[in-house]
């Protein structure tokens, strides 16, 4: 399947897929939807909530790496350590990782950012002595974890290319895999993702949306 690489409005890049008409991140701006979804609302919200310094974290979609290598920033800004675990059923490229311009954009370590990227998948490995990094090629189905993180990363796409990932049973498995108290993030806002998550046993909120989507959801294992 043929993917691009394009510029979303605030200068950072993402890849945009033509057969199925969908974009890795908001057209309105990659960065800026990632630190307002998943840092602000994610890993700020459950470290200040919870006082852990050791988070265990898993994406579902790992898409650039985008979230991933916030994350890595984050652990070395707040001293705090993460295991991250990285699901993605096709990944990308070296060639097409090397065109991102995340490390530029964020004034970041390019080192860090290209060795997410080039440790082997399936591997858990120390990226830096706070982050350390899991990535797994699966398919959503076959996602088995219970009770073992403490926040999701959920960034597949939207229900228009995957409706699939938006119905009762993927957030049953999402909710199994989380640890009480465990929160999970995502861009989407829709009526439909909201009661499919209430529906296996979590707490939903609806949170001010990031540029160019006026909500959010975050949902908690209670």
């Amino acid at each position: 399947m043929k993917r691009e690489i394009v510029t979303t409005g605030d200068g950072s890049v993402s890849i945009y897929i033509p057969e199925l008409d969908e974009q890795y991140h908001s057209k309105h701006g990659a960065i800026n939807e990632a630190v307002h979804v998943f840092i602000k609302m994610g890993l700020h919200h459950y470290a200040e909530i919870s006082g852990d310094n050791n988070i265990s974290i898993l994406e579902i979609g790992f898409g650039t790496g985008l979230n991933a290598f916030l994350t890595l920033i984050e652990s070395e800004k707040q001293n705090i350590h993460i295991q991250y675990t990285g699901v993605d059923a096709y990944p990308v490229t070296i060639a097409e990782t090397s065109q991102l311009n995340y490390p530029n954009e964020l004034k970041a370590s390019q080192v860090n950012f290209n060795k997410m990227h080039e440790v082997p998948w399936e591997t858990l490995a120390s990226i830096t002595p706070q982050f350390s990094l899991k990535k797994e090629q699966l398919l959503f189905a076959e996602i088995k974890n219970k009770n073992e993180f403490d926040i999701v990363y959920f960034d597949a796409f939207g229900s228009r290319v995957h409706p699939e990932m938006w119905e009762e049973t993927a957030f049953a498995t999402m909710y199994n895999a989380l640890k009480k108290g465990g929160i999970l993030v995502t861009y989407a806002a829709k009526g439909s993702a909201r009661r499919a998550m209430q529906a296996v046993g979590f707490k939903v909120e609806r949170l001010p949306g990031p540029p160019g989507k006026r909500e959010m959801l975050r949902a908690t294992k209670q």
